[in-house]
């Protein structure tokens, strides 16, 4: 296993990702999944969202392949299955080329990560709806590959309040606050350039909670004014491009 992929091998990686595509057994199996794609600005509480949908035993948790080595969290290893499958270069090149994964994508050039095929088969075996957190690439790649996805992109309320909530979780550098900064901008042009996402605003969480899970079961937006969320964003990118401006 390697924390950077050879040149080679990561071409290779690079190569067969770009003309990429599913072989027909998994292409049929995703038609059939119902699928919950979680995009998210950093410390919006995805995490906790997926957590509590959970609960109600309708959806499944899809984790994801990486060929990087576990990682030490608070002092705890990382477990095969649990954080994500922790897999060998060689043992995804393999099931690049048989078409087995949804999507994947080389990370920074460090590692290549991607959503496989079996594990929507579980979320299809049990019958529950598939859901997972995704980056902007990864929640792009899944849209163009099952067009009925349910794609959230997950928002704050406003600025001020993102911040708050950035800094009461954990001591953030300045050059991370950019970084993460940087990253929503991308996130959020995405967001407004494409009409797939259906934007939830996490204000209260029950109510985030109640608009995903309406959203995955019944393909409804309860209460949900997408005009008024995308106004939000556009606010939210207007002052993140004024804070990295600064």
């Amino acid at each position: 296993m390697h924390i950077t992929p050879h040149l080679d091998r990561r071409a290779e990686f690079e190569a067969l990702l770009k003309n990429y595509q599913m072989n027909s057994t998994a292409k049929q199996v995703l038609r059939q999944t119902p699928f919950v794609a979680m995009l998210a600005l950093t410390s919006t509480g995805r995490n906790t969202i997926i957590r509590e949908l959970l609960k109600t035993g309708a959806y499944y948790f899809i984790i994801s392949d990486t060929t990087r080595p576990p990682r030490y969290n608070d002092g705890i290893l990382e477990q095969s299955g649990v954080e994500y499958f922790f897999r060998t270069e060689e043992e995804m090149l393999k099931d690049i080329k048989s078409g087995q994964f949804v999507e994947a994508e080389v990370i920074f050039g460090q590692q290549v990560s991607g959503i496989s095929i079996r594990e929507i088969e579980k979320a299809y075996e049990q019958g529950k709806i598939a859901i997972t957190d995704v980056d902007l690439l990864g929640s792009i790649n899944i849209a163009h590959l099952k067009p009925d996805v349910i794609s959230i992109a997950l928002l704050p309320p406003d600025f001020e309040e993102w911040m708050r909530r950035i800094h009461k979780r954990t001591n953030v550098s300045s050059e991370e606050l950019r970084r993460r900064s940087e990253t929503a901008v991308k996130i959020l042009e995405a967001v407004l350039q494409k009409d797939f996402y259906t934007i939830v605003v996490n204000d209260k969480l029950e109510d985030a909670i109640h608009t995903i899970d309406r959203a995955a079961r019944l393909g409804e937006l309860e209460s949900t004014n997408q005009e008024q969320t995308r106004e939000l964003a556009k606010k939210l990118l207007r002052d993140t491009r004024e804070f990295l401006n600064k």
